[in-house]
């Protein structure tokens, strides 16, 4: 049982039972009354009658009275107590508004949100002392995560200097014509590694920014941000992937270039993960009154128990981390977290025949 039907019970029994209590003092209290009334009997007269039959009578006016006094109550205890549950279930509703404040405002919360806090007014009651204790917790976990997420930024912004430098560097030594063929292979070879750790360098960027509260809220057309993404979502290393657009307008509210980078993300995942000859389906417009973006991609199987640990960073299908070429593994992670700065929604569902197929929704314009 809810804590407003526990709380709107025991208003009802209690009530019932003050009814009660009182119900039987006023029965002791009019019967008390009735024995002691003054009944007295004439002496008998020819064709009058006795003093027994008095008593009879006076006996039977005090039952009749306590009965109708029992009966007549009860009706009334019972309809004055049914109005008394029905006040009790608003007034455990009242009483419990604050607390049901408390539960809406946890449920919004999510890492890009902490900035939210219940700021309840009223009396400093029990309620008050929760909600207050509730909001500081809440400065407590925005002050760790945004000092994880100055840490993330700071080390990463510190470790593209460096990466920059290497890749310069291998590039003049790869170019040189001097250079033998194994010195070349090996050069390549380091290249491709350092574009491996730029590309993670820049997914945790974006993914320290897209968890930061939203500082820029524009007018965005899904549809146009996905046509824009795909006039360059073609890999040169994947030109066998069928990308199949259908866009319609799908006005929202939010960062523009958060918004290209999860339409990107996900167009990108799409073909990078995907069979030979295989096929990519963007889809945009107005579903469910929600702004939405889906897209649907041929490739291996994925288990449905698989599905919300690819939303992890750094996790992979069947948890691989072998074939780092095919990513950082933070491209589904940089799609949530962007969809959870604009509050919206983020699906995956796994295809029948391999692949799968990952739905947007944001809140319309």
């Amino acid at each position: 049982m809810t804590v407003r039907l526990r709380l709107t019970l025991l208003y009802g029994g209690l009530f019932f039972a003050a009814g009660f209590l009182l119900l039987t003092v006023a029965y002791v209290l009019v019967t008390n009354i009735l024995e002691n009334l003054p009944f007295a009997v004439q002496p008998a007269e020819p064709g009058g009658i006795t003093q027994q039959q008095a008593s009879a009578i006076r006996r039977a006016f005090i039952d009749g009275v306590q009965h109708r006094l029992i009966v007549q109550s009860a009706f009334a205890l019972l309809g004055v107590g049914l109005i008394a549950l029905a006040l009790g279930w608003f007034v455990a509703d009242r009483a419990l508004a604050p607390l049901q404040k408390v539960t809406v405002t946890a449920r919004k919360l999510s890492e890009s949100t902490l900035h939210q806090r219940i700021a309840l007014q009223g009396p400093e009651d029990e309620i008050k002392e929760l909600a207050d204790t509730f909001d500081a917790m809440l400065d407590r976990l925005s002050q760790a995560f945004d000092t994880q997420r100055r840490f993330v930024s700071n080390a990463s912004h510190e470790l593209r200097t460096p990466l920059a430098i290497n890749r310069t560097l291998l590039e003049v030594a790869v170019t040189d014509p001097e250079a033998s063929e194994d010195m070349k292979t090996v050069g390549k070879t380091l290249l491709a590694n350092n574009a491996r750790h730029e590309r993670l360098i820049e997914g945790l960027l974006l993914l320290a920014r897209s968890e930061r509260e939203l500082t820029t809220r524009t007018a965005v057309d899904l549809g146009e941000v996905a046509s824009t993404v795909l006039k360059t979502a073609v890999r040169t290393d994947r030109p066998d992937i069928d990308v199949k657009p259908e866009l319609t307008e799908a006005p929202t509210v939010g960062d523009p270039v958060l918004l290209e980078h999860l339409v990107s993300n996900l167009v990108d995942n799409a073909i990078r993960h995907n069979v030979d000859d295989g096929m990519v389906v963007v889809r945009t417009g107005v579903l469910d009154g929600w702004a939405t973006c889906q897209v649907e991609n041929t490739g291996p199987v994925v288990p449905a128990y698989e599905v919300q640990s690819l939303f992890e960073p750094f996790r992979r299908l069947n948890t691989d981390r072998i074939e780092s070429s095919k990513g950082a593994g933070l491209g589904l992670s940089i799609v949530r977290s962007v969809v959870g700065a604009h509050g919206g929604t983020v699906i995956a569902t796994p295809r029948e025949d391999g692949g799968l197929i990952v739905t947007v929704r944001l809140p319309l314009a």
